[in-house]
């Protein structure tokens, strides 16, 4: 079987599907039990050296003529050994140590045999900036993995992302004249993303500095990320580190991120998401949202946020939502997370704005089920700890707090928690107490108003 022709089909595919405006979700209609992923025990990540084994096929791009000197284009060396390692059973794709390969905007596509490895145990890297990019490819994608099911990206290798001049394209917040945001051309690059696959890995790896997010997961089931490190600088404009879309059980553990942007954000039409042991910061924090934008239904629901660390972040634990959007966020747990320095560690912001423009509107996406648990450390003082700035319309609703106590970084002052039409309790006496919640349940929620998912 060969992918060259399908790849450039699927290529002019995806890229007319990236120049419409982001979606916000798809509808999700299920009932499901809570279940979180088992986190896996931490594993050294196999390293090969190109020579075959009995056990697998071994595919060093280098036998198809890549340089990996880190200046000449090895984009069409990964394409023939993506097509051999993606025809072979057992197959390794091998990216070896020692060396750079610079790699064009690429999509492999599958379906591939079962158990294909793609090791990168070297450095790959995009070509360096917009002005370096070719005119007639998109510019919302680096490298797309496209209907792949069973597949491990792994190794101790690096991916670089080299996105400093698109960072500093005029367009970027507070990178035009005078610090303003300029009009213009400022598509720029995910650098990894899995769009419609299954039964993924991704191990082991470094990777930084991404044009824009690192990883993207569109339309995926059944993946597990485990022992990242993701870096990029505080102020490099939307740059998450792992966001997930329409995505579903799905297990991040162990890993090291700080961006300037979302450590992992969560988008519409996920659910079963379990996060453990994530060092997030600097950073935007872990957020749920952006949510119901441009009047869309979302739903998100079965997340589990635990065993973390915040650090120097603007966000904590974040929900967001615009006004406008409808569907639901509910059955979320956030549980022993520690904050340093944060601030707005806990909140929940159904307001959602990038402009000063945003009208008011009564529909909204319903805030239910959340429960903030053994959530302790220090806040930054210019925002309050705790925000619950629910819709006007449709309140928040069974809000959980126990075991939370969030003290000043500096000064002695403690300030009081914000609440807007939030309904909820405290199970114990939280520091600061959150005495605005109130309690029981909204007399009347209009049925029509909340839009269940």
């Amino acid at each position: 079987m060969t992918h060259s022709l399908a790849s450039v089909a699927v290529f002019t595919f995806l890229s007319l599907i990236l120049l419409l405006p982001p979606t916000d979700g798809r509808t999700h209609s299920h009932h499901m039990k809570k279940k979180n992923l088992p986190a896996p025990a931490n594993a050294a990540s196999p390293s090969y050296n190109g020579g075959d084994a009995d056990s697998f096929s071994a595919f060093d791009v280098r036998k198809f003529g890549a340089k990996g000197d880190g200046v000449t284009d090895d984009t069409d060396a990964f394409k023939m050994a993506w097509d051999a390692a993606c025809d072979a059973e057992l197959a390794t794709l091998l990216i070896p140590r020692g060396h750079a390969f610079m790699i064009q905007s690429t999509i492999f596509t599958g379906p591939c045999k079962a158990n294909l490895v793609f090791q990168i145990d070297g450095t790959i890297m995009p070509p360096d900036g917009p002005n370096s990019w070719p005119q007639r490819i998109s510019k919302r994608q680096w490298l797309v993995f496209y209907r792949i099911n069973g597949m491990s990206m792994q190794g101790g290798g690096l991916i670089d992302g080299r996105g400093e001049k698109w960072w500093n394209l005029p367009c970027k917040p507070h990178k035009g004249i005078n610090g303003t945001t300029m009009p213009g051309p400022c598509d720029s690059p995910v650098a990894i993303r899995f769009f419609m696959s299954s039964n993924l890995t991704v191990q082991g790896l470094k990777i930084k500095d991404s044009p824009q997010f690192h990883f993207r997961f569109d339309g995926c089931r059944n993946v597990i990320i485990e022992s990242l490190s993701i870096k990029a600088p505080s102020q490099s404009p939307n740059t998450d580190g792992i966001h997930i879309e329409n995505t579903n059980n799905v297990g991040i553990y162990n890993s090291m991120i700080s961006n300037g942007d979302d450590c992992v954000s969560i988008g519409a039409g996920c659910y079963d998401v379990n996060i453990r042991n994530i060092t997030c910061g600097p950073s935007h924090g872990i957020s749920i949202g952006s949510l119901g934008v441009r009047n869309s239904h979302a739903c998100v629901s079965n997340i589990t946020v635990m065993d973390s660390v915040i650090k120097h972040s603007d966000n904590g634990v974040r929900i967001k939502t615009w006004q406008g959007g409808s569907g639901a966020v509910s059955h979320v747990t956030f549980d022993n997370i520690h904050m340093d320095t944060v601030r707005n560690p806990i909140i929940i912001d159904q307001y959602y704005c990038l402009t000063k423009a945003c009208t008011n509107q009564t529909s909204a996406v319903y805030v239910s089920d959340i429960l903030y648990s053994n959530i302790k450390g220090t806040y930054d003082v210019r925002s309050p700890p705790m925000h619950f700035g629910c819709s006007d319309a449709i309140p928040c609703t069974n809000l959980t707090l126990s075991e939370i106590e969030l003290l000043p970084a500096q000064g002695e002052y403690v300030l009081n928690p914000f609440c807007w039409n939030a309904y909820g309790i405290m199970q114990t006496l939280t520091i600061p107490p959150v005495m605005c919640l109130v309690e029981g349940m909204p007399e009347k929620i209009i049925q029509t108003d909340v839009d269940h998912c």
